[in-house]
């Protein structure tokens, strides 16, 4: 019987497919699974065929009324996860880019009563309605840059009534935006300036009062903690953690941005699906990651904005097993921007991966990290129509300022396009 088809891209040059096993580690992470002169056609939102257009006419009936993208002279790849985020929250921090261009370090800031804690004073004060609205014109931009589904974490608001409102902010936006949204709480951000001398009874009420409103109400997946020197201990970030896996949550960690913190070990110790930035980890920390089988989410767009004058191992990393993603970051402090290519070209040029592997980076092993391996991040029959088609070849995804990207596909619709 044959497929079905009601749109597809057709006459591509090429095809990355990214088919195949997440996730991908060492040399496999440069196995994009090239097509030349494909098609990829689609039934109902969800791939149907991929392969050679001179056999697509026996294989597909191609429905009448059928959406056809004539993509002659471009490239096609899976639309990008971008795996981490802090896209909803109120205020503007930008002024800090300012103090930090005129020599404050990111710490100094934030001990002044800048960083994080700023801008939980403007997000407490919002209403869920003004979170949702700030929201949708970050995601508007995101979706322009080719992301199509992506993490988005709370702890902006850092007592519980914030933490929810995020949090059902993400699940509107999830439900009205062509971005899908996955939801982290992370309470664990930041202790509020109202307990900087009482951490425990804040540690309590994340673990006795958050958590279960969270689990109650099943308004995250994934529970994530600021593993990092001055924020949250490596054995606090445990306790919240484990607490968070009693109430259904998949462990994160932030882990050695600023410092050695400690936090890959914590990933690798609760076997967490992600440790994120990782601009300190050290070749121990990667082997416990690889052993662990611990994604490694890299966020070489926060380290540009932050000045922090390194950035994460990447080679390393890949040499040592370890899969990796990318993502943006996009956050009030230093995710200025909201591209995943972006994000590739800095992974390529100041964290030395190859093109093929910053894009597995920014696809399937994004998708593998958020569970989202078998709907997304490659383009397969069965997964999702998430695609995004590139004018000229792939290398023009990495040439920052020019306009790469022709048209953006979510779900077997054209969500974004440019002339």
């Amino acid at each position: 019987m044959p497929l079905l088809a009601d749109f597809l891209i057709e006459h591509a040059d090429l095809i990355a497919t990214c088919a195949g096993p997440a996730p991908r580690r060492g040399l496999a992470q440069r196995e994009i699974s090239p097509l030349q002169q494909g098609v990829v056609a689609a039934f109902e939102g969800r791939i149907t065929y991929v392969g050679a257009t001179s056999a697509l006419s026996g294989a597909v009936d191609i429905q009448r009324g059928a959406t056809r993208i004539d993509a002659r002279g471009c490239s096609v790849v899976p639309g990008f996860v971008d795996p981490h985020t802090h896209v909803v929250y109120a205020g503007d921090r930008r002024a800090e880019l300012q103090r930090r261009l005129s020599g404050e370090s990111y710490a100094a800031i934030a001990a002044n009563g800048g960083g994080i804690v700023s801008t939980v004073g403007a997000t407490r004060a919002a209403t869920e309605e003004e979170l949702v609205a700030a929201a949708r014109l970050r995601l508007d931009e995101m979706l322009a840059c080719g992301t199509t589904i992506c993490e988005a974490k709370s702890g902006y608001g850092l007592d519980v009534a914030s933490e929810l409102r995020q949090l059902h902010a993400m699940r509107t936006l999830d439900e009205e935006h062509a971005i899908d949204v996955v939801p982290t709480f992370m309470g664990a951000h930041e202790i509020p300036l109202e307990y900087r001398d009482r951490r425990g009874a804040y540690i309590r009420l994340v673990i006795e009062e958050m958590l279960p409103r969270v689990a109650e109400e099943g308004l995250a997946e994934y529970c994530d903690v600021f593993c990092e020197r001055g924020v949250f201990t490596p054995e606090e970030s445990i306790e919240i953690l484990e607490a968070g896996r009693q109430a259904g949550l998949r462990p994160r960690v932030h882990a050695d941005e600023l410092a050695p913190s400690g936090g890959a070990s914590v990933a690798a110790r609760v076997r967490a699906r992600s440790a994120d930035h990782l601009v300190h980890v050290d070749e121990r920390g990667a082997d416990a990651l690889a052993d662990a089988d611990v994604c490694a989410t890299l966020l070489p767009t926060a380290a540009f904005y932050l000045k922090l004058d390194r950035f994460a191992p990447a080679r390393m990393l890949v040499d040592r097993g370890v899969p990796v993603a990318l993502g943006s970051d996009v956050n009030p402090g230093a995710g200025f921007s909201p591209s995943m290519p972006f994000a590739m070209t800095l992974a390529c040029f100041a964290m030395q991966m190859t093109l093929e592997e910053a894009l597995i980076g920014a696809t399937l092993n994004a998708a593998w990290s958020l569970d989202r391996g078998d709907d997304a991040g490659s383009l397969e029959p069965g997964k999702l129509m998430d695609a995004v088609i590139v004018k000229g070849g792939l290398a023009e995804l990495v040439r920052v300022g020019a306009p790469a990207i022709r048209m953006v596909v979510k779900r077997g619709k054209v969500v974004s396009w440019t002339q």
